[in-house]
């Protein structure tokens, strides 16, 4: 792309290092901006700076938060002994959408995959084992998209919780093998929480 200006040149530089994003919604994106009120625009700007600036992750769950624990671990309404475990934000933020959850969560900031160099010692395990230990939890729920991956996740955790006084469920298989739970439909992804299953652990 040739442009008149470096400025717009820089600009569409920034939302094209965006995911999902081209240079033309990138230049598209630019020129939408600039054609907005100079306070729209700072408004705008303002708001991922604060964002990035004061953004937290909670003490208890690692989910998003303003403050310290987020609304969820925050919410008297939610029952504290059903924990859900996810592999990211984005997917509590699915499950949230169905509206069949009313337990609390527990994110691991990813899964275990060794081929990527990530292990155990990467993830939001240990917090998890010690929310167990506390007795905070009568039940924990693997939400983890159903991977070979995701699999060995779940295998590892269960190996950690042996001995607690914790069941372990899985989500029923509404979500195919293979897919990610980020992008199941809420009614399915909701069914799958609802008719969890006991979950095994392999000798």
């Amino acid at each position: 792309m040739n442009f008149s200006s470096e400025l717009i040149e820089r600009a569409v530089e920034a939302f094209a290092g965006l995911p999902g994003i081209g240079k033309k919604t990138a230049l598209r994106l630019v020129l939408h901006m600039i054609s907005r009120d100079e306070t729209e625009v700072s408004d705008f700007a303002e708001a991922i700076t604060a964002m990035k600036k004061h953004l937290k992750s909670c003490s208890v769950c690692h989910n998003l938060s303003d403050n310290d624990l987020c609304r969820i671990c925050e919410d008297p309404s939610r029952d504290p002994k059903v924990i859900c475990v996810v592999e990211d934000v984005r997917d509590v933020m699915a499950i949230e959408n169905t509206g069949y959850f009313k337990g609390r969560y527990h994110i691991l900031g990813g899964i275990i995959k060794p081929i990527d160099g990530i292990g155990p010692e990467q993830l939001n395990i240990d917090s998890l084992v010690n929310r167990i230990k506390e007795g905070k939890a009568k039940e924990i729920i693997m939400a983890i998209s159903p991977t070979i991956e995701g699999e060995t996740t779940i295998f590892y955790l269960s190996k950690q919780m042996e001995g607690f006084d914790v069941s372990i469920s899985n989500i029923a298989r509404g979500i195919s093998f293979g897919g990610e739970l980020q992008y199941a439909d809420e009614t399915t992804l909701g069914r799958s929480i609802m008719a969890r299953t006991p979950y095994t652990l392999k000798k």
